[in-house]
């Protein structure tokens, strides 16, 4: 894991968004993996703000998200499909062809994540997927004690996970219970995983998920088994690693073709 560290949320946005840039610059037809929730916002709006400064462009790009209620249509504004479209679909200069979410309101789940699946097959899996991480540990929604063998289906929310989420619902009661979610070795199969985490609520996850062992108990911590992952956190994220200075320290002597 190559892991940075910066003062502030901002900051570390700034970083994440610098490197989905890079890669973005980099490659033609690029598929992109996303993630909603409060983590990634200030990083889609940085984005933005690069391409409409003329700087960026998602013309070549396919976009995947990692997970959608069950039973809310796309058009419900508590729906992960209206988030994206609000904070960087309508956007950015994405064609809305190439944009992708978990059909949670598909009359047959079990069929509609095969099809999810095979979509990201069809496109040629993905280059880089950006992550959140829960508070329990969970990626996506792959909540503790799930297999780390997953592929996307359908999950049961934790009661933590609901009471999180709650804030975005008017009555913490019409929180969803389920969720259509990439598994967790459809993430691992991401060519590149980039995983921002903010803030004290997440410091004790951001630990395990780093120093801990690999556990189902914490599905992040499958991360430490993938060939490539940039985590970037803010100090209060980071602030119960143990080797939180080494980090520091390797970060400011690589060499300049490892520099992003």
């Amino acid at each position: 894991m190559e892991i940075l560290i910066r003062d502030t949320p901002e900051a570390s946005a700034q970083v994440a968004a610098d490197v989905v840039s890079k890669i973005i610059r980099e490659r033609a037809n690029l598929v992109l993996g996303l993630a909603t929730g409060g983590t990634p916002l200030r990083m889609y709006q940085e984005l933005i703000r690069m391409h409409q400064a003329g700087k960026l462009s998602f013309q070549n790009c396919t976009t995947f998200n990692l997970d959608e209620y069950v039973g809310l249509p796309p058009e419900d504004e508590r729906s992960y499909n209206h988030y994206m479209r609000s904070n960087l679909f309508d956007r950015v200069d994405l064609d809305p062809a190439q944009t992708h979410l978990p059909d949670g309101d598909a009359p047959d789940l079990r069929e509609a994540c095969r099809d999810y699946e095979q979509k990201i097959k069809d496109a040629g899996g993905i280059d880089l997927q950006v992550l959140g991480i829960g508070a329990n540990g969970h990626i996506g929604f792959n909540e503790p004690t799930g297999s780390l063998a997953s592929r996307t289906w359908v999950k049961i929310l934790s009661e933590q996970t609901i009471r999180d989420n709650a804030v975005h619902f008017d009555d913490p009661q019409e929180v969803p219970r389920h969720v259509v979610t990439m598994g967790i070795s459809t993430i691992m199969e991401a060519r590149h995983c980039l995983l921002l985490a903010n803030g004290a609520k997440k410091a004790d996850a951001v630990r395990r998920m780093i120093e801990g062992s690999v556990s189902a108990s914490c599905p992040a911590s499958i991360l430490q088994m993938h060939p490539r992952v940039t985590v970037v956190l803010d100090e209060e994220s980071a602030y119960l690693l143990v080797a939180k200075e080494h980090y520091k320290w390797i970060e400011r002597n690589k060499l300049d073709w490892q520099r992003h």
